[in-house]
This record gives C-alpha cells, sequence and structure tokens, in this order.
C-alpha cells in the first residue's frame, strides 16, 4: 500500500503541474461557466413559466442558442479528458528509459499501474467537482434559488457517472500507452475509437438495424418499434449513450424511458416527476454498463502490462 501510495502522489502531482492540463481546465472552466451563466439568465426570464421543482437541475441540461447544455460539453470533451490524460502514461517511460529504472526499486508493476489510474482518477474527479461547484455558485448568485437535498443527491449522481464515464477512457488511453511504444500511435488510436463511439456508431446501428428489421412505408407500428429498440440497444454498447441517458434521467426527474415511445405506452402515466430512487431504477442498467466497461478495460490494461517484457535500456 506503500508503494501505491508513491505512484499515487507522484503521478498527481505530475498531472496538476502539467502544462496541457492547466490549459485543458482552464477552457473546460471558462466554457462551461459561460455555459451555465447564459443558461440561467434564460431560466431566470422565464421562471415562471418553469415547473415547480428541480429548477436547480435545469442549470446543467438547458442550452443556449448555438451553445450546447453542460451535461453534452462533459459527454463530448470529457473523453479527450480521459484520453490527454492516459494516452503517455506507460509508453513515456519507455521513451524515457525510466521504466526500468523505476521496477528496479522496491515498487512492483501492480503499484505502478493502479497508481496511474487512481491518479488520473482523482485528477478527474477534483476538476469535475471544481467545475460543478463553480455553475452551482452562479447558480444561486444568478437565480436566487438554493437546491434541495433531491437536486444535491442528483448532482452527485451525475459526478459520479461523470467520474466513471472519463474513468472509461482513461483506462484505454493507458491501454493504448501499453500497447503502443509511440505516444503519437497510442494518442491516435485513442481518438480513433472516441470518434467511432462518439460519430460512428450512430451509422453502424442504424445500417444494422435496418438490415434486420426493414423500415418501409408500409411499415407497422410494431416493426418501427422493433427496428428503434434494435438501433438503441447497438449505440448502448458506446460508452457516450450509456452516459448521456444516464444524466438525461438524473437531472431530468420527468424521464422514464429512452428511445422511441409509442402513444399506447404512456397512456394513463400520471405526468409527475420520478422520486430519485424510481430514477436510479431507470438508469440503473446503463450505470452498470458504464462501470464494467471502465472496469473490462482497465483489466485487460493491467493483465497485460502484467505480463510484459520490460528490458533495460
Amino acid at each position: 500500500m506503500s508503494r501505491l501510495k508513491v505512484v499515487f502522489w507522484k503521478e498527481f502531482a505530475d498531472y496538476f503541474s502539467s502544462r496541457r492540463f492547466l490549459i485543458l481546465f482552464i477552457i473546460i472552466c471558462i466554457t462551461g461557466s459561460s455555459i451555465t451563466y447564459i443558461a440561467s439568465q434564460i431560466i431566470g426570464q422565464d421562471i415562471t413559466k418553469a415547473s415547480v421543482g428541480f429548477i436547480f437541475l435545469k442549470l446543467f441540461t438547458s442550452s443556449a442558442g448555438a451553445l450546447p447544455s453542460f451535461t453534452f460539453f462533459i459527454s463530448f470533451f470529457g473523453p479527450l479528458i480521459g484520453i490527454i490524460l492516459g494516452f503517455d502514461a506507460i509508453n513515456s517511460e519507455h521513451s524515457r528509459g525510466t521504466m526500468s529504472l523505476v521496477l528496479s526499486q522496491p515498487i512492483f508493476r501492480d503499484s505502478l499501474i493502479n497508481g496511474k489510474f487512481l491518479a488520473g482518477l482523482a485528477t478527474v474527479a477534483i476538476m469535475l467537482i471544481s467545475i460543478i461547484l463553480v455553475i452551482s455558485g452562479l447558480g444561486l448568485s444568478t437565480l436566487g434559488i438554493v437546491p434541495n437535498l433531491a437536486e444535491i443527491l442528483r448532482i452527485g449522481i451525475f459526478f459520479v457517472a461523470s467520474v466513471i464515464y472519463i474513468g472509461f477512457w482513461l483506462s484505454l488511453g493507458i491501454l493504448f500507452s501499453i500497447l503502443f511504444r509511440r505516444t503519437a500511435s497510442s494518442a491516435l488510436a485513442s481518438i480513433a475509437v472516441w470518434i467511432f463511439f462518439t460519430f460512428f456508431i450512430y451509422m453502424v446501428a442504424s445500417v444494422i438495424a435496418d438490415q434486420l428489421v426493414p423500415v418501409t412505408h408500409t411499415a407497422t407500428a410494431e416493426m418501427i418499434t422493433k427496428n428503434e429498440y434494435l438501433k438503441k440497444m447497438i449505440m448502448r454498447i458506446s460508452p457516450a449513450t450509456l452516459f448521456e441517458e444516464i444524466a438525461v434521467a438524473v437531472l431530468n426527474p420527468s424521464v422514464r424511458v429512452f428511445g422511441f415511445v409509442l402513444p399506447a405506452q404512456v397512456k394513463g402515466l400520471i405526468p409527475n416527476p420520478l422520486s430519485l430512487g424510481q430514477s436510479i431504477m431507470v438508469i440503473w442498467p446503463q450505470f452498470v454498463g458504464l462501470i464494467a466497461l471502465m472496469v473490462i478495460c482497465f483489466a485487460i490494461s493491467y493483465v497485460i502490462f502484467m505480463r510484459q517484457e520490460i528490458r533495460a535500456t
């Protein structure tokens, strides 16, 4: 445990002292604060028409003109944070010739990779909680509304989901930093996976769903529903889709289902906001899937690194 702490604090200090992290952190803070400030102005102007309760959560979900919501911002740029923190975690040690030197000390391999991963997660957590506190402060000053306990808990769940989501991309960056000795190759491979899961997964899901359950002008409602259901299931292999569904359901208590819904499926439902426990039940499969993706990706990295041959250079 003492060896793990040594690696953790060393990597933690390196992350916070690196210029790329500081620049990225400043950009995210400025952009997130700007989005939230404009959204708070819109909510304040229309506060009499807003739904009773959960107004504070709209700071994280409201978009203003060309500016997206804060949840979309995290969904889109969060992977880049994880990739930037992890793409050179291991191969940079090889390129500097310090890997064999570090492992010649009383530090085990598992302590090294675990310390790097936990330091990255801690860095992401501190960065996200700082941005959320800035957003909450702006909301308090502009709206004059204090969040209730339910809103605070929902924001906390959103924070945990954001850390796990970015943690997946951090573990992916670490995986490619183990597989590739060049930092440029690991960065390009990580970005390629991000592009696929962010953009191309929608096209792939549509093509597969249309081939298996074609929808024509004579298609029935049941066929359309099956097509949309299959498309949504394929898209859920993407961590971005899982995170978006978690964010939508947690920060919008009125959300009960995802995807295409027939009028008959919602007939008779009372349009009241769900309780926190009910919202958790809605997102529980997505939450477990997101955790599983992060754990599996890091486990693969762990096994490969433990079996990798390291020679003194």
